[in-house]
């Protein structure tokens, strides 16, 4: 996805940003705060599950994405970053896993984690108080 669709836009927010710049941090909203409505996207239903996870907290409820920029000092370079990270998460949501082959341990596999587990029980065991009988 090469562009963020205007209409999947739902708000741009300029805030007073925080960190460094004297009293111009004070006066000058530079942070952007993006809010993009995940469902007029168009994804495909596994890319809003994937979305849905690699977003974490960023998704809201109502399935607003909300990205807030404030690594720059001038509104311009926020407000690119922030649509920038958009994308770059859209992409990261339309890569697919890898899928995951179940396997079976081998009898073998399973008689060694048997006599593990029997000889942990006997170490176990041999700690206990000593009985004179």
């Amino acid at each position: 996805m090469a562009e963020l669709p205007d209409e999947a836009i739902v708000e741009e927010k300029f805030l007073a940003s925080t960190g460094p710049g004297g009293q111009n941090v004070n006066k000058v909203a530079t942070a952007v705060q993006l809010r993009i409505d995940v469902f007029k996207l168009g994804l495909a239903p596994y890319a809003y599950q994937k979305l849905k996870t690699l977003a974490g907290t960023k998704l809201t409820s109502g399935g607003e994405l909300v990205i807030t920029a404030r690594k720059f000092r001038t509104q311009e370079a926020n407000r690119a970053d922030a649509r920038e990270r958009v994308i770059e998460l859209i992409d990261k949501a339309h890569e697919r896993d890898a899928r995951r082959i179940k396997t079976k341990p081998s009898k073998a596999a399973k008689a060694r984690r048997v006599d593990e587990k029997k000889g942990r029980s006997q170490v176990k065991a041999g700690r206990g108080k000593v009985r004179l009988d």
